[in-house]
């Protein structure tokens, strides 16, 4: 139940990131040496980012293991 949540929760951070790249573009874009560009531009940037972000944050996400603590030895347990 709680990954149904996480998903509602995306859903208006995937707006309020697009509108935060957008508002960015806009004050960067002289420093940069690009156009501005509107909300539906940003949306379609926006929808790039988390698709190819997601899968490599998911399995960065997965790979650690359950309990929060890592399978890392100290130098003493190393040896």
């Amino acid at each position: 139940m709680e990954a149904f949540f996480k998903l509602l929760a995306a859903g208006p951070m995937f707006f309020v990131s697009a509108w935060l790249l957008m508002i960015f573009a806009g004050i960067t874009a002289s420093d940069v040496g690009i156009r501005p560009f509107g909300y539906v531009t940003s949306m379609v940037v926006t929808i790039g980012l988390w698709l190819t972000l997601a899968p490599a944050i998911g399995a960065i996400g997965r790979s650690g293991s359950k309990s929060g603590k890592g399978n890392a030895k100290t130098c003493s347990e190393r040896s």
